[in-house]
């Protein structure tokens, strides 16, 4: 088994060369967190909102599951669009290295 030397005296003081990472910027990715809690909680009250407004009796459960369920899909369609925007931000930056070099 070999073992790295001791001395690192021989690697170069130069900027490490650019390895592609999927990984996105950290305030991309907590950009990203917020807008799918936005979306979920714009879900949300819109989707108890309007079965509020359409109930005649008293319904807040049956509002209160529909809330749920729009947050649900608010949350799912903005996380779409997130994942999909974090891509192509990993792309795009994979592209400017390659015609930089």
């Amino acid at each position: 088994m070999d073992t790295p030397p001791d001395d690192l005296s021989d690697l170069s003081e130069g900027p490490a060369p650019y390895t592609p990472s999927s990984l996105p910027p950290m305030g991309a990715r907590i950009l990203a967190f917020v807008a799918i809690l936005v979306g979920g909680v714009c879900g949300g009250l819109i989707g108890y909102g309007f079965t509020d407004l359409q109930c005649t009796d008293d319904c807040t459960t049956v509002a209160g599951g529909v809330g749920l369920l729009g947050a649900v899909i608010g949350a799912v369609g903005v996380g779409v669009v997130a994942i999909l925007a974090l891509r192509a931000m990993g792309e795009w930056r994979t592209v400017e290295q390659r015609n930089d070099s």
